[in-house]
């Protein structure tokens, strides 16, 4: 039986497969492994990383018109995630991977505020941390393989 503090085994499943194309897009960056790929594993990177940082803005537009709260505040708060994305894709190269590392930070201290003022769910720090740090981790590795 799932407490309202226990992570949904749905949310698990479906957040850790999504990590899966960062650990793709990290291990092809690295010339050891990948040789040829370098440049796919850079694309992979920024894109999927813009989509996903994207993607976790979008949850907090949800959560406010879910509260019926769609102020200037909390909506501005929730797209925030994609006015960085969309530089940190356009910018791209290391400074793109980094700037991208950079708004996942962000974003999970925010989302830990949302959940300590109860506006979102007890158990999305206990998904939010582990895969925030694969995911800032593999952006990282994709940065530093790009100085090789």
């Amino acid at each position: 039986m799932r407490t309202r503090e226990s992570l949904p085994e749905a949310a698990k499943w479906l957040g850790y497969a999504g990590a899966i194309p960062f650990f793709a897009g990290a291990l092809a960056s690295i010339p050891f492994f990948a040789g040829t790929l370098r440049p796919f594993g850079l694309t992979l990177l920024l894109g999927y990383g813009a989509i996903i940082l994207s993607f976790m803005g979008g949850v907090h537009w949800g959560a406010a018109m879910q509260r019926d709260d769609p102020g200037p505040g909390p909506l501005g708060r929730s797209v925030a995630p994609s006015l960085l994305a969309l530089p940190a894709l356009l910018i791209g190269g290391v400074s793109g991977l980094i700037l991208l590392a950079a708004g996942f930070m962000g974003l999970l201290f925010y989302d830990l505020a949302e959940t300590r003022a109860g506006r979102a769910p007890q158990w999305y720090p206990k998904l939010r941390r582990p895969l925030t740090a694969i995911v800032v981790s593999c952006l990282v590795v994709g940065a530093a393989a790009q100085s090789f």
